[in-house]
């Protein structure tokens, strides 16, 4: 079994009525996920969006250039004692979000992994592990330009994120 990270678009309706009904929400990004499967949209264009297996790499690389919002696990916690895969549900509120799709935006991919050594994440155990290749910083680009699109648009639309790994 894979961890995946995952993320959903919501509205500050949404997302009061998430905190309240954790059930509800799980409900709901399932009918989100099935719509969303059967069209297969942009990350712009989309609620649900995935960073795959790229979710600890993205984490790793975020983190050592001092990221100002945990886009990878969200920042406040709801639903405690639900465990949505791996762990807890979180989300980010709209400013949050606002503020992390700024800091993508201004952050290239390549400036993430300059100077990073695969060997690097082989060492900090970064999952899903087999970092021997210097190409393999590469995989994660497609998937952090996703977020950054993802993050864009919740921005300009004033959306919070829900935020989980499964």
């Amino acid at each position: 079994m894979s961890m995946i990270g995952e993320y959903l678009r919501v509205t500050a309706a949404e997302l009061d009525r998430a905190i309240q009904g954790p059930d509800w929400a799980l409900d709901f990004i399932e009918e989100v996920q099935d719509a969303e499967d059967e069209t297969e949209r942009a990350p712009a264009d989309a609620r649900h969006f995935s960073t795959y297996k790229t979710w600890d790499m993205l984490r790793f690389l975020l983190a050592r250039s001092a990221f100002p919002v945990d886009v990878i696990h969200g920042e406040e916690p709801f639903a405690e004692d639900e465990d949505w895969g791996y762990g807890p549900p979180r989300y980010l509120r709209p400013e949050r979000v606002r503020l992390a799709a700024e800091a993508l935006r201004a952050t290239s991919y390549d400036q993430l992994v300059s100077g990073i050594d695969p060997a690097e994440l082989t060492s900090a155990e970064v999952y899903p592990l087999g970092w021997s290749e210097a190409e393999s910083l590469e995989w994660g680009r497609p998937w952090y330009d996703g977020l950054t699109q993802f993050f864009e648009t919740a921005a300009r639309v004033e959306d919070a994120m829900l935020v989980w790994l499964d």
